[in-house]
């Protein structure tokens, strides 16, 4: 009983998956092959009751020197999926999947997973390989009325030798399919790079052929029809097969790997793969391509900076890199950087640049003013300086490395007012400039630190701890201020102490007699401050009995050249107070009393 399609029921039939896109790409000594095996007892178009399997085997058998570089699982079924497996005892779950729908007035779902099984498989090698507990007993069923009750698991394994010519292999998945419902599918294969066609290859893991069905099934490459007979005639590519095995009984899955040197040209990027049916329904779940190819890949890396305070020029320090190829990277192949899009700087690579290799280097750029602080800076290798390569390579499209930048100023601030005292004595003052902390500061997260010569701030050294109650000894005097931003850039301001010379407090009592209390007549803030004083003192009939200065010590109640005794007798006394500044330009006068 062959395969059937059931009648359309609605107007809204369709067939619904996921794109084949790459997955990824090798480029080296590389090669591939398929182990799997189907989980149908039989092709299920012959079935006269449904049936599926939960567990398969199939054998793994690489060459003397053939080191495993990936492995890639993939499972499907007939369902909505069932994503948690075994292979050989070891739970897998799929980290992606891949679903079909096809919908022709009853809905059949249809799944794949992938798992990346690397490590096992590099763990056993060669030898058996068991999936087991994947279950689609609930949906056999309901499929087997449209004959599409299937399942089925297939590795695929990328594998290194020394031994291989240089090749690009890409590995390509999704889930498309061609049916009768949709006759004919195209699935343009990219980045591919083909240098030499010669031993080129592509191989297939698809699900759901039938060997029964031959209806208009072909399966073409570059509009080329491509075929192995006996095993894979042009009128029945999916028909259940492996091409690894070469055996004919792997039902409703397929394992086919061609042959297409003559059906792909040297220089070609792309390829275009078709496939029609006119009864079977295939999903095509993986292609892998192999080429040679002999090409480099460079791509680049800043690796460090070098930025000078207040300074435009940088250094940078950067890694070439020519991984993922299958050529050297000549010697003098250009590498720009661009700021903000901007080029400022070309050099080139020294040597040349073999497979898996790199080389580092150092250029100094200069940013033009135009250019703001921060800016990205883009390093493309292979790029003469007007986006235009020299080196034909694997990829194109991978050649820059941005990495912001952000040149380094000094901090700003704000200009301080000069600071005024009392003048202590002979210009001594103490003053508190605490809150020029804060106020200095533009950024509220820069620090401030203060000190007594400019040859000190800049090194940042013997800072001044006390200033809420700091001491200049002499006036007008510099404080140096150092603010550091958080890029340990610095900027050096000042402000000057200064003291004035403030109204003097007069004390007018003065009782000479050894108690030690107003002993003389004190004057606060006269002395060693307005050194050019002069003082007269007067009796009550405004004789002048004593004049003083800076150099006579303060008046204790004595007459100066008077007759007889030159005590003054207690009573009220007149002052006269010159304090010769030109901020107090008139005399000071009071009376005091002196008491005996």
């Amino acid at each position: 009983m062959f395969k059937k399609i059931i009648p359309f029921i609605f107007f809204f039939n369709f067939i619904w998956g996921q794109n084949i896109t790459l997955y990824h790409q090798f480029n080296g000594r590389y090669d591939f092959t398929f182990v799997g095996n189907t989980l149908n007892p039989s092709e299920n178009s012959f079935q006269t009751s449904p049936s599926v399997f939960t567990t398969s085997s199939a054998s793994l058998n690489l060459g003397s020197g053939d080191v495993i570089e990936k492995a890639y699982l993939y499972w499907a079924g007939c369902g909505t999926g069932d994503f948690d497996v075994k292979l050989n005892g070891t739970d897998i779950t799929a980290s992606r999947t891949f679903t079909n729908i096809l919908n022709q007035g009853f809905v059949f779902n249809f799944f794949s997973a992938f798992a990346d099984v690397t490590s096992l498989v590099q763990t056993q090698g060669n030898g058996t390989y068991t999936l087991s507990d994947l279950d689609v007993s609930s949906f056999i069923n309901f499929h087997f009325q449209n004959k599409t009750n299937f399942a089925g698991w297939a590795i695929v394994v990328v594998y290194k030798n020394t031994n291989l010519p240089l090749n690009q292999l890409n590995v390509y998945d999704g889930l498309q399919v061609v049916s009768q419902l949709q006759n004919n599918l195209d699935v343009p294969l990219n980045a591919l790079n083909v240098i030499d066609n010669q031993n080129a290859k592509i191989g297939f893991i698809a699900w759901e052929g039938d060997s029964g069905l031959a209806v208009n099934e072909t399966l073409r490459i570059n509009g080329n029809i491509i075929s192995n007979p006996p095993l894979n005639p042009a009128n029945n590519a999916f028909n259940g097969t492996n091409s690894v095995t070469n055996s004919n009984t792997l039902y409703n899955m397929d394992l086919d790997i061609y042959s297409i040197q003559n059906n792909i040209n040297i220089g070609d990027t792309s390829a275009l793969i078709q496939l029609t049916s006119g009864q079977d329904y295939v999903m095509i779940n993986t292609i892998v391509t192999k080429l040679n190819s002999q090409l480099p890949d460079a791509t680049i890396q800043i690796t460090d900076n070098t930025l000078t305070c207040n300074s435009r020029t940088i250094s940078i320090d950067y890694e070439v890199f020519n991984t993922n190829c299958t050529n050297f990277l000549p010697a003098q192949t250009p590498i720009t950087f661009y700021a903000n899009g901007i080029a400022v700087g070309t050099t080139y690579t020294q040597n040349n640049i073999p497979i898996d290799g790199s080389e580092t280097g150092i250029i100094t750029l200069t940013i033009p003013a135009s250019i703001p602080l921060q800016f990205n800076l883009v390093a493309v290798v292979d790029d003469t300086g007007n986006h235009i390569g020299i080196v034909t390579e694997i990829l194109e499209n991978n050649n820059s490395f941005t990495y912001p930048i952000t040149l380094l100023t000094s901090p700003q601030f704000n200009p301080l007012e000069d600071l005024v005292s009392c003048n202590l004595g002979f210009t001594r003052g103490y003053f508190d400039f605490s809150e020029y902390e804060d106020l200095v500061k533009v950024n509220a997260t820069d620090t401030v630190s203060f000190y007594e010569t400019e040859n000190d701030a800049l090194v940042g050294t013997n800072s001044i701890s006390n200033f809420t109650f700091y001491e200049a000894q002499t006036t007008p005097k510099i404080i140096w201020i150092r603010l550091n931003n958080a890029t340990n850039c610095y900027s050096i301001t000042s402000f000057i102490l200064k003291t004035k010379n403030c109204p003097p407090e007069i004390f007018n009592a003065v009782s000479p007699n050894n108690d030690e209390l107003n002993e003389t007549f004190y004057i606060s803030g006269l002395r060693n401050i307005f050194v050019n004083f002069k003082l007269e003192i007067y009796n009550r009939w405004g004789k002048l009995i004593w004049t003083g200065n800076q150099n006579k010590p303060d008046w204790d109640g004595r007459i100066e050249n008077g007759v007889g005794s030159d005590l003054a007798p207690g009573g009220t006394y007149f002052y006269i107070l010159y304090l010769n500044d030109p901020d107090y330009p008139n005399a000071i006068n009071g009376s005091l009393l002196l008491k005996r």
